[in-house]
């Protein structure tokens, strides 16, 4: 860079040396062209870019114009000013070094908002005092700000429980009953009433029918509780719809046996969403890639299902495993044969190790 800043006044010095013979009237046809083609310039472009041996040579060619001339050049008396500032304050820059305390580590960062979100009646001493027990010295006012910074206000963050954690808090005692419709060949449509074991994801076919009046609706409730047996009274609550099926005797079905009836909100299947979910599974793998032709065909395609449902599937809610699976270790098997065992004509398949 220096050389080039060498190089320019040389130029510049010879640019000068050249003059000297010249008239005057000659220079000052020289000026008026240039003056004219700074001015186009100026028209095309506001700011244009100067290297810093540009900026030198101007600046020690601007101290010989005359004060009127300086103000209309490319380079004002402002513009050497500023240079002039840019200059001495990177010349006199000194190390920056850190002060007061250190930076928060971002993994307690992560931790703090981690304990918010998944605790949100916690204020800042109670996440403080939790910190404290994982080994995380932080305090109140650091906490206070990681949560602001993360737009999560003090507690309560919720003002009320959510149907999510009280469905995840009572999984394992709770019921969700639902219906679907299949429509025949002959455009006939049945009704399939089923239960879910929220915790388990168990799937209970029920029945189905043409015409689900209350009467039937409550019988099919009598018979499920008659194959829980003793299991009945693990239960306490069961889900349902507003659907008018459900009429007070099915709710007294469930009363006898001290299983409290909890109502969705209108218009919210979502409350209901494990028996909605099943529906769906239902519809994509079974009864939307067959023609139903009746009552009874339907019936025996839905056991089968069930059966392929309950025994089969690996869920991922409930870590790869099937409903009725309660063993969470996997056990080595030795190698050996594989075969494939087809369900519903082969629209689902099992695969099983024999030998």
């Amino acid at each position: 860079m220096t050389l080039r800043l060498f190089y320019m006044i040389f130029c510049r010095i010879v640019g000068w040396l050249t003059l000297l013979p010249r008239s005057d009237a000659s220079k000052n046809m020289e000026i008026l062209v240039l003056r004219h083609e700074v001015a186009v310039l100026r028209r095309q472009m506001s700011r244009p870019r100067l290297s810093w041996a540009d900026r030198a040579v101007l600046s020690a060619l601007a101290r010989g114009l005359p004060a009127v001339l300086r103000a209309h050049r490319l380079v004002t008396p402002g513009t050497l000013l500023r240079w002039h500032r840019r200059l001495v304050a990177r010349h006199w820059t000194y190390p920056k070094r850190r002060t007061g305390r250190p930076a928060t580590d971002p993994a307690v960062v992560a931790l703090i908002q981690k304990l918010a979100r998944e605790s949100p009646r916690w204020g800042y001493e109670r996440i403080r005092g939790e910190l404290r027990h994982l080994g995380h010295q932080v305090s109140g006012a650091t906490i206070r700000r990681v949560l602001k910074r993360a737009r999560l206000g003090p507690a309560p963050r919720r003002a009320d429980d959510r149907w999510r954690d009280f469905l995840r808090a009572h999984a394992a005692s709770t019921l969700a009953c639902d219906f679907f419709t299949v429509d025949t060949v002959t455009l006939r449509r049945l009704y399939v009433f089923f239960v879910v074991e929220v915790g388990t994801r168990f799937v209970h076919v029920l029945g189905v029918t043409t015409h689900p009046d209350g009467s039937w609706v409550a019988q099919q409730a009598r018979n499920l509780l008659t194959d829980l047996k003793d299991r009945a009274g693990t239960f306490r609550f069961l889900i349902r719809d507003r659907d008018t099926k459900f009429t007070s005797s099915f709710d007294e079905v469930f009363a006898s046996d001290n299983i409290d009836v909890l109502k969705i909100p209108p218009r919210s299947p979502r409350a209901n969403a494990f028996a909605e979910r099943w529906v769906r599974t239902a519809r994509t793998e079974c009864t939307d890639r067959l023609l139903i032709f009746g009552e009874r065909h339907l019936r025996t395609v839905l056991d089968e299902y069930a059966d392929h449902y309950n025994r089969h599937p690996q869920h991922r809610s409930l870590g790869l495993r099937a409903p009725t699976d309660h063993d969470s270790n996997v056990i080595p098997l030795p190698t050996g044969r594989i075969e494939r065992r087809v369900v519903l004509g082969g629209l689902i398949n099992e695969y099983q190790r024999t030998g």
